[in-house]
């Protein structure tokens, strides 16, 4: 996961500025790592040192608090993913429904048990912090927020386009798609099967056919 979000990284940072923020990306990313596997009320700071090799003045200079480095690792780490993979790939699709059907594929062929047993990094934050931090609550539901509004609005273009039925709901449909995703990988990590990830998958992608336009079906 690490590899993962640093690629994500370099796509996010233009090259003048990615040697002038090399600590800070390396804090980052680390406290990512650290974060995704204890959570962040555990994660050790010690430990995010150690794996960078950074001193704790220069930990300071950069993240004031532990809890600023949580929230701008939502902020530049974990928003940057999420956008990459689920949001980017509809901003620029004509065929929305079809988009939505291969993203959720390709997702899963990329999943591993270890991806199972960790869960999302975006909603593990949410069911530990959003109750109790309010920094941490706000900016986790704007990615969620910015999340369902690029599927709502995937949806109305498929709807004008023709692609999707007209008497949907775009924003009621994109609500319940972002939460069967993340319920999905949330279901499987508390079972800790990833069979139970894909049984949940194939039940998704069989909704997204009760989206189609049956008069678009038809001329297929």
């Amino acid at each position: 996961m690490n590899e993962q979000a640093s690629r994500w990284w370099n796509v996010r940072q233009g090259a003048s500025s990615r040697h002038a923020g090399e600590t800070r990306k390396q804090l980052l990313l680390a406290a990512f790592e650290e974060i995704y596997r204890v959570g962040f009320q555990a994660a050790s700071l010690q430990k995010i040192l150690l794996r960078t090799g950074v001193t704790k003045g220069a930990l300071y200079h950069h993240f004031p608090s532990k809890q600023a480095l949580g929230h701008a690792v939502v902020d530049e780490i974990i928003s940057v993913m999420l956008r990459e993979q689920w949001i980017r790939p509809l901003e620029t699709s004509t065929t929305p429904l079809l988009t939505m059907r291969q993203m959720i594929l390709d997702a899963g062929s990329r999943m591993t048990g270890e991806d199972v047993r960790l869960g999302c990094p975006l909603n593990n934050l949410a069911q530990e912090m959003a109750p109790v931090d309010e920094g941490f609550r706000e900016r986790i539901e704007a990615v969620y927020a910015e999340w369902r509004g690029a599927v709502a609005e995937a949806l109305e273009r498929g709807i004008a386009s023709g692609k999707v039925r007209a008497d949907i709901m775009p924003s009621q449909v994109a609500t319940v798609y972002v939460a069967a995703l993340e319920g999905c990988l949330g279901l499987a990590k508390t079972a800790q099967r990833l069979e139970l990830l894909y049984e949940c998958g194939e039940g998704l992608l069989l909704f997204l056919t009760t989206l189609e336009n049956p008069a678009e079906t038809r001329r297929d």
